[in-house]
């Protein structure tokens, strides 16, 4: 007897060409079954075609996608045992909410009865909180609304993963959050696997199990929400989710687990790490929230800089540091650690942080 897959969705070198463009560059990717998995990344950087590869409405150039161990190369999208919530949610605003999460299940062939659609469709809408909405129509409905009747469109036919495309861009704010954890509870309830196309790194953060971060085509790392966080695997990683400091500069010396990088305009860091013994030059990368304001570190890592700028976000207070060597040096206080000792912009600062709190990156950026 054949053991099922471990993995629900499979990368297994995908490349992606549009005439002379290359939108996704040699991919492998495994999706565990049941995870929550979120493509990271800027605009342009692959990840809405690695969604559209998986639903079949593109075909890799070379390489092979798998859906639970089965090549879908050359599947249509109504082979294959996925649904994908689009964007701006594809609703049909002249059916009413009933007729929409029907629809799917009115193509099915052979032909359900009209009381099992009816039953479908009301355990759906109950699934996402819209129970005795079935005769709303669309344009009745509010944007959270609408995004709960695409999702309950998507899930009536049982399909083995739900892929979300950009799906909470469309809401405001405070909606945002909530829809957040709908999405979360829904998937956890469910037990399916969701992949989650977004380019907000708090939607990554908040709702993934496994983070994959795209740039330029391809995957710049695959990891938790927390291994991405606190270890970024290089300076695009590092930079794209905006809680690392990157200096780039010259490995002066090496110990048995660090390096000393000198970096241009003066001084001289150390991070826990190692390189390459052909390699010259080093990134190294220090949380935002490890650097302090004010004092020396007692390890020697510290440097003058001026305050550009100062934001206040509630409970924390962002500041951008000039200095001899970086145009943006970024330190993330909390607000009673600033407000005990408040700077304005123009002042000067000193900045430090601890050796172990510094790390090398993996990939030099060019």
């Amino acid at each position: 007897m054949t053991a099922a897959p471990a993995n629900d969705i499979e990368f297994r070198s995908v490349t992606k060409r549009y005439g002379s463009v290359t939108a996704v560059s040699d991919i492998n990717l495994a999706v565990p079954k049941g995870a929550f998995v979120a493509l990271l990344g800027p605009s342009g950087c692959g990840k809405t075609t690695c969604l559209r590869m998986i639903g079949g409405f593109e075909q890799p150039s070379d390489g092979t996608v798998l859906i639970d161990g089965r090549e879908m190369n050359g599947v249509p999208p109504y082979h294959r045992p996925v649904n994908m919530v689009f964007q701006h949610y594809a609703l049909f605003p002249h059916f009413d909410v009933e007729q929409n999460v029907a629809y799917g299940l009115k193509q099915a062939r052979p032909k359900l009865a009209a009381s099992e659609i009816s039953a479908r469709v009301h355990e759906a809408l109950e699934m996402v909180r819209l129970g005795g909405f079935e005769k709303r129509r669309i344009h009745e409905m509010s944007g959270g609304q609408q995004q709960r009747v695409a999702l309950a469109r998507a899930l009536i036919t049982k399909p083995e993963a739900l892929l979300l495309d950009e799906p909470l861009s469309a809401l405001d704010p405070f909606l945002k959050i909530r829809m957040r954890a709908e999405l979360k509870k829904l998937q956890t309830t469910l037990g399916i696997t969701f992949v989650h196309v977004t380019h907000s790194q708090e939607e990554a953060m908040a709702l993934a199990d496994m983070i994959v971060v795209m740039n330029e085509g391809r995957i710049e790392q695959a990891a938790t929400p927390r291994t991405v966080f606190e270890k970024p695997a290089t300076g695009f990683v590092a930079r794209f989710m905006g809680d690392h400091n990157v200096l780039s500069g010259r490995i002066v010396e090496r110990g048995t687990d660090g390096l000393f990088i000198e970096v241009v305009g003066g001084g001289r860091f150390y991070a826990g790490g190692t390189a390459p013994v052909e390699q010259e030059t080093a990134e190294i990368a220090i949380r935002t929230d490890h650097v302090r304001i004010g004092a020396a570190s007692v390890s020697g890592l510290s440097f003058d800089g001026i305050v550009s700028n100062v934001e206040y976000l509630g409970a924390k207070v962002k500041l951008t540091v000039t200095t001899a060597f970086t145009d943006e040096f970024t330190a993330v206080l909390s607000d009673a650690a600033f407000f005990a000792s408040p700077v304005k912009v123009g002042e000067g600062v000193t900045l430090s942080w601890d050796q172990q709190d510094s790390i090398v990156l993996g990939r030099v950026e060019k």
